[in-house]
C-alpha cells in the first residue's frame, strides 16, 4: 500500500513538474519570406533549437518560413502589432521607420561580402542601428549577407543603356529602384512570392536578385539571361520586436544575441560558397551568364542619382565606403 501510495505521489509531482515547466515556456514566433532549403531558414531553425537548450527550455521558437506568416512587409509590420516575436528582413524595410540605415542599399557601395561584414562589425553600423532601435524599439540581433545581386533577362544585355524600356521586377524599395531606373529600365513592383509566374507568363521580363535566390526561386527556367550586374551587395537583418526585446532579461538577451550572431555567420558562410559554385551551374542549364563592366553602371547611378532623393546622408555613404 505504502508503495503504490509513493507511486501516486511521484506521478503527480512529475505532472505537476511537466506542468510548472510548460506555464514557464515562452513561445515565440519567428517568420521569414524564404524557402525551407535556404540557409536563412535552415539557420533559424537551429538557432530556435540552440536558444531552447541555452535557456533550458524556456522558449519555444516557431520558424514559419516561405511568407507563411505574410509577405515581408506584413511581418515587419507584425513587429509592431505583436503578431510575430523574430524576422528576418533587410534594411530596406528597416529604412522604411528609419531612412538612413537604407543606405546600405545604394548601388556599388559595397565592394564585396567582405567589405559588408566588415561594416557591421564598425561604428557607422553600430549607429545606424541604433537610429533603428531609437525610432522602432525593435533590436537587430545579427547581420547576414544575403547575396550579391545580379540581373536576369529574356534580352542579351551588356550595357546600362541596354536596359532601356526593360520591364523588370524590383522590389518596392528606393533603392533597389535606383539602378534599373538610372538605366532606363521601367519598374515593377511585384511580391516576391509572386515573380516566378510574372516572369513565366511575361508581366514582367526581368528581375534582380542573387545567384542563391535565382536558384532557389527557379527563376532560371523562366529566364535565358543572366547578367553579373553586382549592384547591390545584399543583407539580412535579424530582429527582435521592442516588447519581446524588452521582456527579456539581460541573460537572455546575451544568449539570444550570441545564437543569432552565430546563425548569420554560418548563413554567410553558407551563401558566400554557394554563389561561387553557381555560374558554372547556369551554364551547364543553358544560361546566358554575362560579365558587364560595372563601372558603366555605377558612373550612370553616380550621375542620375542623388542621395537626398533617399533620406540618405552622403557622409555615411562615404563612410562605408571607406572602411577596409
Amino acid at each position: 500500500m505504502k508503495s503504490r501510495l509513493a507511486t501516486i505521489l511521484c506521478t503527480a509531482a512529475a505532472i505537476m513538474a511537466s506542468s510548472a515547466i510548460a506555464q514557464a515556456q515562452t513561445v515565440l514566433k519567428w517568420a521569414h519570406v524564404y524557402e525551407t532549403s535556404e540557409p536563412f531558414h535552415t539557420d533559424s531553425v537551429w538557432a530556435a533549437e540552440e536558444i531552447n537548450k541555452r535557456t533550458d527550455g524556456r522558449y519555444k521558437i516557431e520558424v514559419y518560413p516561405a511568407s507563411q506568416l505574410g509577405k515581408e512587409a506584413d511581418i515587419n509590420q507584425g513587429l509592431k502589432l505583436g503578431t510575430v516575436d523574430i524576422i528576418i528582413s533587410g534594411s530596406s524595410f528597416a529604412a522604411r521607420d528609419y531612412k538612413p540605415i537604407g543606405v546600405t542599399y545604394f548601388p556599388y557601395i559595397f565592394r564585396g561580402p567582405d567589405h559588408l561584414i566588415a561594416y557591421t562589425k564598425s561604428d557607422v553600423f553600430k549607429r545606424l542601428a541604433k537610429g533603428y532601435e531609437d525610432k522602432t524599439g525593435n533590436h537587430i540581433a545579427a547581420v547576414s549577407y544575403y547575396g550579391t545581386r545580379h540581373t536576369t533577362s529574356n534580352k542579351p544585355i551588356a550595357k546600362c543603356a541596354d536596359m532601356q524600356g526593360l520591364k523588370i521586377r524590383v522590389p518596392d524599395v528606393p533603392a533597389y529602384l535606383a539602378m534599373p531606373r538610372a538605366c532606363g529600365a521601367n519598374t515593377t513592383p511585384i511580391a516576391f512570392a509572386e515573380v516566378y509566374l510574372a516572369l513565366q507568363n511575361g508581366t514582367v521580363e526581368a528581375q534582380e536578385n542573387p545567384l542563391t535566390t535565382i536558384e532557389a526561386k527557379k527563376f532560371y527556367e523562366v529566364q535565358k539571361n543572366i547578367i553579373l550586374t553586382g549592384h547591390i551587395v545584399d543583407h539580412l537583418n535579424t530582429v527582435i520586436s521592442k516588447t519581446r526585446w524588452a521582456s527579456l532579461s539581460d541573460e537572455d538577451k546575451k544568449i539570444f544575441g550570441e545564437v543569432m550572431q552565430e546563425a548569420a555567420e554560418r548563413t554567410s558562410k553558407t551563401i558566400a560558397g554557394k554563389e561561387n559554385s553557381l555560374i558554372a551551374t547556369f551554364k551547364e542549364k543553358g544560361l546566358n551568364v554575362t560579365e558587364v563592366d560595372k563601372a558603366d553602371f555605377e558612373n550612370t547611378v553616380m550621375e542620375k542619382v542623388k542621395f537626398e532623393d533617399f533620406g540618405y546622408e552622403k557622409a555615411d555613404w562615404e563612410a562605408i565606403r571607406a572602411i577596409q
